[in-house]
């Protein structure tokens, strides 16, 4: 299958790329500075300024069977990247007759009412980009929607045991949420939902599965 990752030099896309190709998947990654792209025979690097508009997003893109939205601005360009830049890469999947769409977003960022919680606080306004970019994909595209709502990434090793269904803040290894992107390509079950995700005690596939 041909994939295309916006946001494709981050850490989340490192390691998410390395698990697609790892599945037989051939890469499009897409990011502001393609250098920084990981190398690799089935990895197409090509820029990606989420500036642009979705038709020259949409030209980027391609043809291709999915897209991930794993792009983000460490809060420096809230607006015009994980928000606006996230709604034109939707509107260049659609353009592209692309159904499935997966986006990694931030845990609670369609429950404002748990934005006070500790460690989200200092979140707020990436939090409040992130409600709009995902009620957009939610209810005005009829894309194939995955949103994985992931905690607080560290670079701790990964365990490959998550859990659904979070309640409060905790935190994610950066691999396992990229080994949790990669298999909701592989679960159709995913599709239409919202993930709510921490480190858990479940199989990641075997989470996945469950997902109803």
């Amino acid at each position: 299958m041909k994939i295309f990752i916006a946001g494709g030099s981050g850490r989340v896309a490192t390691d998410l790329i390395k698990d697609l190709v790892a599945d037989g998947h051939e890469i499009i990654a897409g990011a502001r500075h393609p250098e920084n792209i990981i190398k690799d025979d089935n990895v197409t690097a090509v820029r990606l300024d989420l500036h642009a508009s979705a038709e020259e997003i949409a030209k980027i893109i391609g043809r291709v069977s999915a897209v991930y939205f794993v792009a983000g601005s460490r809060g420096n360009d809230l607006l015009r990247t994980d928000a606006f830049g996230a709604v034109k890469v939707m509107q260049a999947t659609k353009k592209n007759q692309i159904k499935r769409f997966i986006m990694l977003s931030s845990l609670f960022t369609l429950q404002p009412d748990k934005w006070n919680q500790p460690g989200l606080a200092d979140l707020t306004d990436y939090n409040i980009a992130k409600f709009f970019a995902d009620n957009y994909l939610i209810n005005d595209t009829d894309l194939d929607y995955t949103i994985l709502q992931a905690s607080l990434l560290t670079e701790e090793p990964g365990t490959g045991k998550i859990s659904f269904g979070a309640s409060k803040e905790s935190t994610n290894p950066i691999a396992d949420v990229a080994e949790t992107l990669a298999g909701i390509l592989n679960h159709a079950n995913t599709i239409k939902k919202v993930l709510l995700m921490k480190s858990g005690n479940m199989p990641i596939n075997t989470a996945l599965g469950n997902v109803y």
